[in-house]
């Protein structure tokens, strides 16, 4: 062998020093005896990367620098591992357009059922029974449900309505003033000042920001998507260019954290996460926040565990949570994800929900794949709280700020 060539010994699997971004090094010999064959076939100790020793300590030179023989030259390869490029979200605007299609495929009942029934010449008793029981279907409520039946009564025995075009405006104009568009739906991600009397109690009372983030803790119970829900979430605040912190405060599902951590790396997002499964959430949420602070985040996200309404000691601890964050930042948003194909039991979650946790919006998932869009209303009415985000299907960017009017056009429409 030349005593010019070049010779390295790497011991590792290649494969696991790309995953962790490794800098491989190569030792080339410049002069010198070629090295000793029970040398060059010793086993090194394992790791990612390694180098031998030969016969002289190597020495690092800048390219092209003349170098003594039979010493040796340190030289770093590049990574092995490319950064995976940072996904660019969709733009939050027009992404309801998208419902129209989601909810036709659904088979929606709110839509060609009820026009059909109205559209008819002679509305009879059983015709407004049969608009009644639709309404009921579709988790639209008792009390709503009777509320628009007989707007609808005193509107046709008033205006003898009959033709398809003014009996749908009629429809749309009664189904918009029952999902309420009065009521505030935005989302409470702007700036928060910061409060004297919490940084008091805080130990980093020297961040330099003149805001703390807005800290939105996302709750609800197992199998709604919460945690999908805040990753889609987080697109959407990167998409308004908002900067955001993750908090994986859902410590008994193993895999939740790393499901998280997946989402916000997509786009560029750091989580916050304790690097054993079962550790304490108020703890994790905690530093979440306070992370939020020292880096002047515009927005922490904390994911919860799926918590049973009816587990008592799982609503305490969802207690703790909250009080331990307002110990650090007040909490700007507590929103509830709730799966639009559960119909009424989600109401019965949404009481527990807010008694416990304060809720001030609603999430509504799987709201594509339902014929159950009544929810909506429902849920309002038993709240009093606004249903401010909607799934609209599988995609990344298939969560949107949900509009009453455009609701209701895709409800008419499907």
């Amino acid at each position: 062998m030349d005593n010019d060539l070049l010779t390295a010994l790497v011991v590792g699997v290649p494969a696991l020093a790309a995953a962790a971004g490794a800098t491989l090094v190569l030792v080339r010999r410049r002069g010198g005896p070629p090295p000793d064959a029970s040398t060059a076939g010793a086993t090194a100790p394992a790791s990612l990367a390694t180098t031998t020793s030969l016969d002289a300590p190597p020495v690092d030179a800048a390219p092209g620098a003349a170098v003594p023989p039979g010493q040796d030259v340190v030289e770093e390869l590049p990574d092995l591992e490319q950064a995976r490029p940072l996904d660019v979200p969709e733009p939050v605007a027009g992404r309801l357009s998208r419902l129209r299609d989601r909810l036709a495929r659904s088979g929606s009942p709110l839509g060609t059922r009820l026009l059909a029934v109205l559209s008819r010449d002679h509305l009879t008793e059983d015709d407004w029974d049969e608009l009644e029981e639709t309404l009921l279907l579709a988790d639209v409520g008792a009390r709503p449900s009777a509320e628009l039946i007989a707007a609808l009564r005193t509107q046709v025995r008033v205006h003898g309505l009959r033709d398809p075009g003014d009996v749908r405006a009629l429809l749309r104009e009664q189904l918009i003033a029952l999902v309420d568009p009065s009521l505030d739906r935005s989302l409470a991600t702007g700036p928060v000042a910061r409060v004297p009397e919490l940084d008091a109690e805080s130990a980093e009372v020297d961040v330099p920001t003149a805001h703390v983030p807005a800290v939105v803790l996302v709750v609800g119970v197992n199998g709604t998507g919460k945690t999908t829900t805040v990753g889609k979430l987080a697109r959407v605040l990167v998409a308004e260019g908002r900067t955001v912190i993750l908090g994986a405060a859902d410590t008994f599902r193993a895999a939740a954290a790393d499901q998280l951590e997946t989402w916000g790396a997509r786009v560029g997002v750091p989580t916050v996460r304790s690097d054993r499964d079962g550790a304490d959430p108020a703890a994790v949420a905690f530093d979440a926040v306070r992370t939020g602070k020292r880096t002047g985040a515009d927005v922490v996200l904390v994911d919860t565990a799926g918590r049973l309404q009816n587990k008592a000691g799982l609503m305490d601890e969802l207690g703790k949570i909250t009080r331990v964050i307002t110990r650090e930042a007040p909490l700007a948003e507590v929103l509830l994800v709730l799966d639009a194909t559960t119909g009424q039991n989600g109401l019965n979650q949404a009481r527990v929900f807010a008694e416990v946790a304060g809720v001030t919006g609603i999430v509504l998932t799987k709201l594509d794949g339902t014929a159950k869009g009544g929810i909506v209303i429902a849920v309002q009415r038993e709240l009093g709280v606004p249903v401010k985000l909607i799934g609209l299907g599988e995609g990344p960017d298939d969560l949107a700020p949900f509009d009453p009017e455009a609701f209701v056009d895709g409800l008419l429409q499907a």
